[in-house]
């Protein structure tokens, strides 16, 4: 008897069950980025929608494993788990692994596969704006000086890194955005985060 597949709603539907709530809409939010700084650039539509719903799964308490970095881990789960699952090329499995593994802002290793490129981008951009902040502010601690630093740090490494040019203009306007949410913070905070 042939085994079957698992489908992209298979996949989202074990991302929830594995995951939280939170990385249904980030997946989702992702998705939506890559359309949009994706111009010019063909990519395999599929693969990019398994790699944002896989992409974190090293970063759910039912995988993370102490020291080892969850790109890296989401890639492991994904070859040793998922992709025996799935109805794939040689090289959508080699473009999704290569996204999931390095679709982390801080992995400066170039990117070979399209996927991999936008993911990341797509990812990085996830992190400014007012989608950055709340997702800084929702993940705690419950001390906004900690939060806000981690924000700041964050934005520090992320900016200039990206390559595609819809990506700096969609990233220009969230660090504008940024700037002027972090200055009423500080404004409303009278100094006393």
């Amino acid at each position: 008897m042939a085994e079957t597949k698992l489908t992209l709603l298979d996949i989202s539907q074990m991302t929830l069950r594995v995951g939280e709530e939170w990385a249904i809409a980030h997946a989702k939010r992702l998705i939506e980025l890559v359309k949009q700084i994706s111009a010019g650039i063909p990519y395999d539509e599929h693969v990019i929608q398994l790699a944002a719903y896989l992409h974190d799964w090293g970063a759910f308490p039912s995988y993370a494993q102490k020291d080892v970095e969850h790109a890296i881990r989401s890639r492991q789960v994904v070859e040793a788990e998922i992709l025996p699952h799935l109805d794939l090329t040689q090289s959508q499995q080699v473009g999704l692994l290569e996204a999931v593994e390095l679709h982390d802002y801080r992995d400066v290793r170039p990117t070979q596969s399209p996927e991999a490129l936008l993911l990341r981008e797509a990812d990085m951009l996830e992190f400014l704006g007012m989608m950055g902040m709340a997702r800084d502010f929702t993940r705690g601690p419950r001390d906004v000086e900690t939060c806000y630093r981690r924000i700041l740090e964050r934005r520090e490494n992320i900016r200039g890194r990206f390559s595609l040019p819809r990506a700096r203009e969609i990233a220009q306007i969230r660090l504008e955005r940024m700037e002027q949410g972090l200055r009423w913070l500080e404004d409303e905070s009278f100094g006393l985060m």
